[in-house]
């Protein structure tokens, strides 16, 4: 997808708001996801090459779990399984809070294979990774949001780790 496609814009706008840095340059070689790289705490686009506005999401999910000590310097995504978890459940409460279908977040060449079983999870209030979210205290599953005093997911109290 183009820099100028609606959701693109709608999760840029929404990036800029929360303190998750974007910029836009030349990605040299292949990255993990067409098109986006984590760099330095934040996302580089290439804007030569074509993308899906709900990986921004998903890679920006990543940055926004970081221990906060350790984003201003993330430019790797770590391959651990909790991470994972929490950065999809992430880019899910982000795609409800800016209006982004599911199904452009779990788009059907990600998630290997598995995005239409994501969307209808999370959907259906079933997803994975609330719990690492309300670990770091940016929100609470639905049967403690009262005890904690804070918002049932995917609600969120704040943005960032």
């Amino acid at each position: 997808m183009a820099l100028d496609h609606p959701d693109t814009i709608r999760i840029l706008v929404f990036l800029e708001e929360i303190g998750i840095p974007v910029s836009r340059g030349r990605i040299e070689g292949d990255s993990f996801l067409p098109g986006i790289e984590v760099r330095d705490g934040g996302l580089m686009l290439d804007s030569e090459r074509a993308f899906y506005p709900g990986d921004l999401l998903h890679e920006a999910g990543h940055i926004a779990v970081t221990d906060p000590a350790e984003r201003p310097t993330l430019s790797e995504v770590r391959d651990d399984p909790g991470e994972e978890m929490a950065a999809i459940a992430w880019s899910y409460a982000a795609a409800r809070a800016i209006g982004i279908d599911t199904q452009v977040l779990f788009h059907a060449d990600g998630y290997k294979g598995e995005g239409a079983a994501l969307a209808t999870a999370f959907d259906n209030g079933a997803g994975p990774g609330a719990p690492l979210l309300q670990f770091y205290g940016m929100t609470a599953e639905a049967h403690q949001a009262e005890a904690l005093g804070l918002p049932a997911y995917p609600q969120m109290a704040r943005w960032l780790r």
